[in-house]
């Protein structure tokens, strides 16, 4: 059994800027120094590093150590530790994945403390630059017909959607304006002050019909960190802990052309990955008084809605249109109430977990909520995965 063994115990932010004035791997130092720190341990008590390095770029941007990505290897040299267990994750769902692996290996016994690290970094240039010249493998079926990068992967089912239940582009103002609305509230996010407002948000031409700008998390230089233990460690440390109930990860979707991602495998894959995590911890959705969705791209948001079952598939956009999910209407569900990344930055799933920490461990200050139990989500629901965390054991 996972449930009740293992606590998140301390976590440190940096602040997340469009392009940071210091190497990515000095922020990353100083926030997993800083997170230790607030556990109540020192560098020499962490045995453990855990993290993914992905870069997340469909450019043609190198990966440097220490520069573009930070692996859990060059963050454990670089602070001077001495850890027995180093993994980096390589799957789907980076932040949710790192969680699952530190979790195991704590339980395991091959480590005591372990630092959970998540750095993402914005090359200069274009983001999402395509220097191909040639296509070569499964990829010559599709860019060069223009079918190339995230911003089509994400239209073809955000287009299926609003033509097979009747949704409307306007209706997703709802999702992005409360996003940033909650951002703007937090000291560390790149959108801190700046909320959006609707007729803004309506006024962006689109890109890839019907994604435009602001239904795309902004590329940063960021780096959150979390320290786990035991559950029984937990109790002599200063922070309140909060215990992972469990988690799932995405079987992975069926074999598709690339970034061929249409709706019923979306929506399937995601009741799937739920289901597990249900079996796994107990729980059920009534239990969850924190659900905290992925928004990498807006339409996500309306399908992780649906696949957890806070609202039946098809309705997510009248749901959120008619308040579902504004965070200060009472009786609505807090959905995105820690900014999401549309809010933050690009900063995976980060501020799902930030936010499931910070208010399970009563240490949301002025945004505090009377909540149990959270459910922390990542990426496409049949692409990523989910973790649930609770204040108390269950």
């Amino acid at each position: 059994m996972i449930r009740n063994q293992v606590a998140v115990v301390g976590y440190a932010h940096s602040s997340i800027e469009r392009r940071a004035d210091r190497p990515l791997g000095a922020v990353a130092v100083d926030t997993a120094r800083a997170a230790i720190a607030d556990a109540g341990l020192t560098v020499d008590a962490v045995d453990g590093f855990v993290g993914s390095s992905m870069l997340p770029s469909a450019g043609a941007h190198q990966a440097v150590d220490g520069v573009s990505v930070v692996s859990s290897t060059w963050l454990a040299r670089s602070l001077g530790a001495l850890p027995r267990h180093v993994a980096g994750f390589d799957g789907i769902g980076q932040v949710s994945g790192s969680v699952a692996m530190a979790v195991n290996a704590l339980i395991s016994g091959a480590a005591d403390y372990v630092v959970v690290h998540r750095a993402l970094h914005n090359p200069v240039g274009s983001y999402h630059g395509n220097t191909m010249r040639d296509i070569r493998g499964a990829q010559q079926w599709t860019a060069p017909q223009g079918f190339f990068g995230p911003l089509a992967m994400i239209a073809l089912p955000y287009n299926e959607y609003l033509q097979r239940f009747g949704a409307r582009r306007e209706s997703m103002a709802a999702v992005v304006t409360e996003a940033r609305k909650n951002g703007a509230r937090l000291p560390w996010s790149h959108w801190r002050d700046r909320p959006l407002t609707v007729d803004q948000y309506l006024a962006e031409p689109a890109l890839v019909d019907p994604v435009c700008r602001l239904d795309c998390d902004i590329p940063v230089d960021g780096v959150a960190a979390f320290v786990l233990t035991s559950a029984d460690r937990a109790k002599d440390l200063p922070n309140q802990p909060v215990y992972v109930a469990g988690f799932a990860s995405s079987a992975g979707a069926p074999r598709r052309l690339p970034l061929h991602w249409p709706l019923d495998d979306i929506l399937d894959g995601g009741v799937d990955t739920v289901q597990r995590l249900w079996q796994q911890t107990g729980l059920t959705i009534e239990d969850v008084d924190l659900p905290q969705v992925y928004d990498g791209f807006s339409p996500f948001v309306w399908f992780w809605l649906e696949v957890l079952g806070i609202c039946p598939v098809g309705e997510a956009h009248r749901f959120v249109d008619a308040g579902g999910i504004d965070s200060d209407r009472p009786g609505a569900v807090p959905a995105l109430s820690g900014g999401g990344a549309l809010g933050n930055g690009r900063m995976h799933g980060v501020p799902q977990m930030l936010e499931c920490y910070l208010q399970l461990s009563r240490r949301a200050g002025d945004r505090q909520r009377d909540v149990s139990v959270g459910v922390a989500c990542q990426s496409s629901p049949h692409y990523g995965g989910v973790v649930a965390y609770t204040s108390s054991p269950i």
